[in-house]
């Protein structure tokens, strides 16, 4: 993987370049991860000195951070408890003295106030510019090896949910199967959940990013689950809806099947070239046209990668067009206050028609259950 690291620091560098900047600094964790292969908590990556370097506030392993750093990279392991890498990084620039660093590119929406001028102050000479989402935006395409992250990812999500759904779920609390959920996907290989576990029973069910109560399951609720698992910093998402103990109501079925048709819409749309607003715009015209256009979420999904909520955004606004090899999830749902609601979601890769079209890889049915 070093190669890869190497290469990635490489492509921010000739965009440093282009903008004029001799260096770069990266402190925002998830970008961190991207060009360093870890991020222990504080660390930050300089890039344009007489050689890359992470800087760390205590040697690598103290906070049994997960990954492995890339080689080549120098590690520099900040003398003073409580240093700031950030901080750091910009007095090893000076001190080196590197060829063309006259200006410092610095992801300015990491940076608080104090930072921003604690920078200024080790460095006065040193102009400090805006990074923006450069990192970002290298981020939005993955390789096959951060796919096959994420496939991991969504296969450790799918076994924790598919698991729960053979035990007895009537009289158990949302919180206690939140809970026992978090606990299966560890148990598959993850590093934790990618995300908070959402569970909604009753009329809680298919609320967005709902937090569990101690609301227990009942017969012939809706029973939504929205989970997610880590692998190696990577994110998936996946989200289904079942009844519970009885078979579905008429409008239970009826909600439903419209819900699943507009997930199944915004899935067909995904291709290289597709704009993003476009998936939107179909997943939502087929609830706004039986009838559930108020209340619905902002948007119908978004990118995952090593953050489970990052670009590209597809909602009503989103500007851009998808790439080939860009992971996001489709995620429609209806909430109707006081009687409960449904949500789908999936996590998929666009890809080519060539190529099969999108990928899906979250595969729990989306068969209306009752369990």
């Amino acid at each position: 993987m070093s190669e890869v690291y190497a290469a990635r620091r490489e492509r921010l560098r000739d965009h440093c370049t282009a903008t004029g900047s001799g260096a770069a600094l990266v402190s925002r964790p998830a970008n961190v991860r991207y060009l360093a292969g870890v991020a222990p908590s504080g660390a930050a990556v300089l890039l344009g000195g007489k050689e890359d370097v992470l800087l760390c506030p205590e040697a690598l392993g103290a906070q049994g951070e997960t990954g492995r750093p890339d080689e080549s990279l120098r590690l520099h392991v900040l003398a003073a408890p409580g240093a700031d890498s950030a901080v750091a990084a910009a007095e090893l620039l000076v001190s080196e003295g590197a060829d063309g660093a006259r200006s410092l590119a610095v992801e300015e929406d990491h940076l608080t106030v104090a930072r921003h001028r604690a920078l200024s102050q080790v460095a006065p000479r040193l102009g400090l510019a805006d990074l923006g989402g450069a990192v970002e935006r290298l981020r939005l395409v993955k390789d096959e090896e951060e796919i096959s992250c994420l496939r991991i990812a969504a296969e450790i999500a799918d076994q924790a949910l598919s698991e729960l759904l053979e035990s007895i779920l009537v009289g158990r609390t949302e919180r206690h199967l939140a809970l026992e959920l978090e606990r299966r996907l560890v148990d598959h290989g993850a590093e934790g959940a990618a995300f908070p576990t959402s569970v909604g029973t009753g009329p809680h069910s298919g609320m967005l990013a709902h937090r569990p109560t101690d609301r227990r399951v009942e017969e012939g609720d809706f029973l939504s689950v929205c989970l997610g698992a880590s692998y190696r910093g990577y994110r998936c998402e996946v989200g289904r809806t079942f009844v519970i103990g009885t078979s579905p109501a008429d409008w239970q079925i009826e909600l439903y099947e419209v819900v699943f048709a507009a997930q199944r819409a915004g899935r067909e749309t995904l291709a290289p070239g597709a704009a993003c607003r476009d998936v939107d715009r179909v997943t939502r015209g087929v609830l706004d046209s039986a009838g559930y256009a108020e209340g619905l979420a902002p948007r119908t999904g978004h990118g995952v990668g090593l953050e489970i909520d990052e670009d590209p955004r597809l909602g009503p606004a989103a500007m851009g067009k998808l790439d080939a090899c860009v992971p996001v999830t489709v995620e429609p749902g209806v909430h109707l206050p006081g009687r409960g609601g449904v949500r789908i979601d999936d996590t998929l890769v666009v890809r080519p028609e060539a190529d099969g079209g999108p990928e899906l890889l979250t595969i729990t049915t989306k068969e209306l259950l009752a369990l």
